[in-house]
This record gives C-alpha cells, structure tokens and sequence, in this order.
C-alpha cells in the first residue's frame, strides 16, 4: 500500500518526488519524469538574488511552460530577506510550492553560507524559514541534510525548528554535509526526523532501485521519497518503483525500442529548451548516463560527445540502437 503524500493542500499523485539538482532537472526532465510516473518534480535551484536573475541561465531554471500543477521551485541563499523576497517573485510567476535548499554540499554554495552549509548556523535557519513562510501563501518546504558533519547531526532539531515556522514538508538526505556524495546515506536520523515531527518527510539518498525504496519507507516511515541520480538515465525508475511497491513484483526493463525513443524525445527537448548551441551541449551528459550500463568501454560517448550539431546528435544515437536490434532488452 503505497503511502497518501501530501504537500499543504496538495495531494500528490503518488509519494515518489525527482529531487532537485542543479544541471539536471530542467523542464525538459521535469517533465519526462513526470510521465514516467513521479508525482511531483522540483525545480533547479534558483539563486535568492533577484539581480542575477536576467542571466540566460535563471532564466531557463524559471520557465515552467506547460508543467503539470503543483509547480514546485528551489530558492537558494544565505539571507533571510533576499529568500523572502525570491520566494514572493516566484510565488508570482506561478510557482505553487517553495522549496529552501539547505541540502546542496557543493562548495561554490556553501562557501557563500548557503545550501547545508546553513545546518551549521541554528539562529540563522530560523531566522531564513519564518522569513520564507512569512512571505507567501503558498506551501514552503524545507530540503536538509542529516547535519553538518557526523559529530553534528542536527536534522531532528532543524526538523522541529521547521515545523514550528510553518514548514509544510521536509527532505531528508541520508548524508551530512561533510560527507558530500561518499560512502552510503544512511536512514536512522530520517526516521529520528519523521518520529520528531507531524508534517510529511521524504527520504533522499541512494534510492536506486525497487527494493531499496521499499527498504527506505519502511525503515524511515517516511512519507515519500526524492530520488535524484537514481533517475539520470533511467526515467522510468519511477514507475519500476510504484509497479514493485503497488504489487511486490518487478516490471520488466524496457525494450530496446522504448529506450530509443525517449532518449530521442528527451534530446529534442532538450535542443528545443536550449537551442542548438546549448542544447546540444547538455545533451551529452544525458546520453552518457542513458548508456552508461551498456556502452561501458565509452567508445560510443567518445564519439558522440564530438558531435556540435542537433541532427547528427540524433541520427548518431538511431544509428547506436539500431545496432542493438539483435538484442530484446536494454541494459538497464
């Protein structure tokens, strides 16, 4: 029995969140994922400074063209007004759900006192959340690490900190700050966190199959789970996970002719999204995590990655698959 979330007055379709990542969950993503099953999509982290907001690249991470409701957008920053008032301007260009980012371990944002280098500063986290929650009248979430390091886990008292201001959902990863992407996540201080409070948790980190997010709900009792790079080149984790979940058992890996085809349709999106330019630049980090089971030797990726046009990019990869053809399913 798969558990109800819900996010303020927003009842997800389904528990099963594509966490955001900075680089990768774009619209064209977002919205894949959406269709290959998961309820709700976040956006990339926007920076909290409205003033860097003309770049081509805030830009990009601000258009939500045709995405299904509840639209949920990242902030990002250090200071209480400038996240407030980023949380007002996107309420206004139609975001429907907030998200604080206090999870991001990557230096360039922690060394400006943002993403979890936050869990290290209490008084200025709950300066930032009442701020946020002030501003708006749409739900705001909270995203957080385990804490700071492993001699400061501090997620459960954050945790009451957030519901007290006013947090409608929290996300947890499995690790702290210091410990970046290394080692395993672990799941005892999300279950410490979801036994803290009364509001929805959503357990993150290294949910990468079927059995393992049935393993993380029940040991966290969490409400739901975010899964980030366990979807970067498998999409379709999310509905293998809600089949597995739904029934105990595992749907079958998708045909060679599935695989092509969204891989197709993700890189016109993406050419579409960007232009040819960009687009084809970001494309290749794409088709690399798609492959990157199969092509194993990276001989095929080395290629690819010199193509600089859309067109060839695209009959690069239908010339690959149809190389595949002798085989009936895709090396997932």
């Amino acid at each position: 029995m798969l558990p109800t979330a819900n996010i303020g007055p927003y009842t997800l379709p389904n528990p099963l969140i594509v966490a955001p990542m900075a680089g990768v969950t774009d619209r064209p993503f977002r919205l894949l994922c959406r269709r290959m099953g998961a309820g709700l999509a976040v956006s990339e982290m926007v920076i909290a400074d409205s003033k860097l907001w003309h770049t081509r690249k805030s830009q990009t991470r601000m258009n939500h063209e045709g995405e299904p409701e509840p639209r949920s957008v990242q902030i990002a920053g250090g200071d209480p007004d400038m996240l407030a008032n980023a949380a007002r301007l996107n309420a206004e260009f139609g975001a429907q759900i907030i998200d604080i980012n206090m999870g991001c371990p990557a230096k360039k944002v922690c060394n400006k006192a943002a993403g979890s280098a936050l869990m290290k500063d209490e008084a200025l986290v709950r300066e930032i959340l009442e701020a946020v929650v002030a501003a708006v009248d749409i739900p705001v979430t909270l995203k957080m690490r385990t804490g700071w390091d492993r001699e400061h886990r501090n997620a459960p008292l954050i945790a009451r900190m957030a519901e007290d201001a006013g947090i409608q959902a929290l996300a947890v990863h499995g690790r702290t700050r210091a410990d970046a992407y290394r080692g395993e996540a672990e799941y005892d201080t999300i279950a410490e966190v979801k036994s803290r409070v009364g509001i929805p948790v959503f357990a993150n980190g290294d949910i990468t199959s079927p059995e393992q997010a049935k393993h993380v709900l029940h040991h966290t009792g969490a409400d739901g789970l975010l899964i980030g790079r366990g979807a970067q080149g498998r999409p379709w984790i999310f509905r293998e996970i809600l089949h597995f979940l739904e029934t105990g058992r595992h749907l079958p890996a998708p045909p060679v002719d599935e695989v092509e085809q969204v891989l197709s349709e993700h890189l016109s999106a993406l050419h579409a999204f960007y232009g040819e330019t960009m687009g084809v630049r970001i494309a290749r980090k794409h088709v690399g995590w798609y492959l990157q089971s199969h092509d194993q030797d990276k001989r095929f990726r080395k290629r690819f990655n010199a193509i600089d046009c859309a067109l060839e990019q695209k009959d690069s990869i239908q010339q690959y698959f149809a190389g595949l053809r002798n085989g009936e399913v895709f090396a997932a």
